[in-house]
């Protein structure tokens, strides 16, 4: 019991670790001067040590006293390494020192003391527990306190990193021969590389999609940029009186100082790096990827589904306000000149509809609010749904219209490369007049493409899709044009090597966007075709309706003396559930058999799933909150345990005669005698709590003695699929229930995964 509390204090508190980690805000509190990169720190190591030792003795109860010490052994080693980091770092870093010391003296200490603790422990009996979760909480306090500090540093230096690149910049910039252009190139090379390797860390450090993909974005620019930096600042060199030369690269050094205002904003979390009086309107623009026809049509239904149970004169305001900004939004697809007459019809009618539905909703609202039992009008409540139904139609028409699009995407690009062709042909030939044709093609052709963009950013379902679909038609729209640009400079002087070289420099960069819009274009399909329910065991049945039994028990709750009891039992399922996972997660990743319509996986995952969620039980989390619930998610588990086993035993047809074959039907035929055990023991009826209690120790048993059974099967399964090269395909067939959050049914009929049943609740996902 010691080390379960042990482990659950310092898993809480870590969790408050990694927020304050990315804690941006205290990064300006100190300013910081660096000469290296500092040492990284991993929150982790203390709490690892416990869990990774617990898990390996199978559980907390099974541990000796011993075993006990040996934990706290490991627990003050990994606290000395990690603090022996974070004292370097103050070594390293005068303005920190005093602070990374006191940290790292007060992690020591707490390590100490949970060893001492650790090495007290007789038959895992503690006289004072609260001893325990003092020390646990003042190391998780002191890691914490490194942590940040060890963080301001890294900031710091990266920002610093930066500014040295925007001062090479400028040197680079005011150059008046090569000679200096040489030397100042190479000084902003060798920062730029700098800036690369600390930007690229903190990337993967971030734990916000949105600032990761905004990272990446501004990296991507930067490093694209450079070549271009490189020709269109020798080609003005060269050319000093040609005005398109400077435009080319002016253009460079405006895109590589909006890249660095995007780093500044990332790291700093929403601070500009300029004045007070450009924040407001560079953050919008900075952040105008959020406001998409999808953000916007979530909010609306958001306040749809809110005003079913808040009934005031606020309403009024927010449901109106929500619509307008979707109203507004929704102009770029019925505006866009690429909209067929078809799909704008239906957006207009769908938009007349909404405004309808909402007027109907908001005069009820008038004539309701304030009376008694108004929450319970089935008047108001059906026209909440009519209203969140007109939403949907009117999203599913707008993704279609932009979808549309997307499929004609090919031909624009298509037309846009064989235009780049022609240009750099008639460039080099000075053909003045039909390069000034050519290029209103040229613009043509990146305005459809920039079109096609903006609309699929309003679809895109995830942060990092709108990021990345908003800043390649920002790069598109500012490096496109420079392609006709550099081929003007290359016909002014078509002798020019370097005006050559600047002008192919250009039209690579544009085939480089062009395939950056084909990859989110493919993204945004593939996120827009993938179906938005939630695997069944994500959803709580309804007792008595959807199960087994015909008249439901009584459903009670366990205190945490009878929780502490089956303890073991939860902890010996969960690390069978783990155990399942891992492998079912080797197998995804080595096997190119393994697709996402492979039933045994799904299967396989689907019981692992339910039987997590019979673990959180015994600890009083997640979503069965009542032995009812368990029960019935018992029955639902065993239910899928006997779909596994048909799939399995119609795939161990394929297999070859032999040990593997003999091992794997060995197996698979204890599942029957299995499944049947759990189905009785869950069938048992009871009375009085103390049976309650009885009953369900023994269902987790029987679960967990199934879930053994299935790890071994599955496992034997994929190493005869492996070996023999055979098809990993099942055809189960059947209904499929499970529990989770939701608290609604589900379940779902016909052949393959049920995982995709029909009742399944949850947030939508697409438009």
């Amino acid at each position: 019991m010691m080390l379960k509390v042990l482990s659950i204090i310092l898993k809480t508190e870590t969790n408050s670790v990694l927020y304050c980690q990315n804690a941006n805000h205290l990064q300006g509190v100190l300013g910081l001067c660096h000469h290296s990169n500092p040492p990284k720190l991993s929150p982790y190591f203390p709490y690892l040590q416990i869990s990774s030792l617990v898990e390996t003795h199978g559980s907390v109860g099974a541990l000796g006293s011993s075993a006990v010490a040996r934990v706290g052994q490991a627990v003050n080693v990994a606290v000395e390494r990690f603090v022996t980091v974070g004292e370097t770092i103050a070594d390293d870093y005068p303005e920190v020192r005093d602070g990374m010391y006191e940290a790292c003296k007060e992690a020591r200490q707490a390590g100490g003391a949970i060893e001492r603790i650790c090495e007290e422990v007789e038959d895992e009996v503690i006289s004072d527990r609260s001893a325990l979760v003092r020390a646990a909480r003042c190391l998780l306090g002191a890691v914490t306190r490194v942590l940040l500090l060890a963080d301001i540093v890294v900031v710091k230096q990266l920002l610093l990193a930066k500014d040295k690149v925007q001062r090479s910049l400028d040197r680079l910039e005011s150059v008046n021969n090569f000679t200096e252009f040489v030397k100042a190139f190479s000084q902003f090379g060798s920062e730029m590389v700098e800036l690369a390797h600390l930007t690229g860390d903190r990337q993967n450090d971030l734990k916000d999609e949105r600032r990761r993909a905004q990272m990446a974005a501004a990296r991507q620019v930067l490093e694209r940029s450079t070549m271009m930096l490189l020709t269109s600042s020798k080609t003005c060199l060269r050319h000093p009186e040609s005005s398109t030369a400077r435009e080319n690269r002016d253009t460079v050094f405006c895109q590589m100082r909006r890249a660095m205002d995007l780093i500044h904003f990332v790291v700093k979390d929403g601070v500009l790096n300029s004045g007070e009086n450009h924040q407001s309107a560079q953050k919008d623009e900075l952040d105008m990827d959020r406001s998409t026809v999808y953000s916007c049509m979530r909010n609306l239904q958001h306040h749809l589904e809110l005003s079913r149970v808040t009934l005031d004169s606020s309403c009024h305001e927010t449901l109106p306000s929500a619509l307008e900004a979707v109203l507004e939004r929704t102009q770029d697809f019925t505006d866009s000149a690429y909209t067929t007459h078809e799909h704008r019809q239906a957006i207009l009618d769908g938009t007349e509809r909404l405004k309808s539905e909402l007027d109907h909703l908001l005069g009820l609202y008038a004539n309701v609010i304030g009376f008694e039992g108004a929450a319970n009008c089935p008047e108001l409540d059906a026209s909440v749904s009519t209203a969140v139904n007109a939403a949907k139609d009117l999203a599913r028409h707008l993704a279609q219209a932009a979808l549309q699009q997307a499929h004609e995407l090919n031909m624009a690009t298509k037309q846009g490369q064989e235009l780049v062709a022609t240009i750099r042909q008639q460039a080099i030939v000075s053909d003045v007049d039909r390069l000034h044709q050519t290029s209103e093609a040229f613009h043509d052709s990146i305005d459809h493409i920039l079109e096609v963009c903006k609309l699929l950013r309003h679809v895109a379902v995830s942060e990092s899709l709108q990021v990345s679909a908003r800043f390649t038609e920002i790069n598109l729209r500012v490096y496109g044009p420079q392609v006709i640009t550099a081929a003007k400079t290359l016909a002014q002087y078509p002798s020019s090597k370097i005006a050559q070289e600047n002008l192919d420099v250009f039209a690579d960069m544009y085939q480089w966007l062009v395939s950056d819009v084909t990859s989110v274009v493919k993204g945004i399909l593939d996120a827009s075709q993938m179906k938005p329910e939630k695997p069944v065991y994500m959803s709580l049945p309804r007792p008595g309706k959807h199960g087994t039994t015909s008249k439901p028990l009584k459903a009670v709750r366990l205190d945490v003396e009878e929780q502490e009891k089956i303890a073991k039992s939860g902890l010996e399922m969960k690390l069978i559930t783990s155990e399942m996972d891992a492998e079912t997660e080797k197998w995804q990743e080595t096997s190119t058999q393994m697709d996402e319509n492979n039933d045994i996986v799904k299967r396989a995952k689907n019981m692992s799933a339910m039987a997590f969620s019979m673990y959180q039980f015994t600890k009083g989390e997640g979503a069965l909150k009542t032995t009812q619930d368990l029960f019935t998610q018992a029955e639902y588990f065993a239910e899928e345990a006997n779909r596994l086993y048909k799939v399995i035993r119609q795939f161990s047809y394929q297999v070859p005669g032999g040990t593997n074959k003999k091992e794997l039907l060995e197996h698979l035929d204890k599942v029957p005698t299995f499944v049947q055990r759990l189905q009785f023991t869950v069938k048992d009826h009871t009375v009085g709590k103390a049976a309650t209690f009885t009953k369900v120790d023994n269902v987790i048993q029987e679960t967990k003695n199934l879930m053994n059974v299935i790890s071994k099967v599955v496992t034997t399964c994929f190493e005869c699929a492996s070996k023999y090269k055979l098809e990993f395909r099942g055809s189960g067939s059947g209904t499929g229930r499970g529990s989770g959050a939701d608290g609604g049914s589900s379940s779902g009929g016909g052949s393959g995964v049920d995982s995709k049943g029909g009742g399944a609740t949850g947030q939508d996902q697409s438009l």
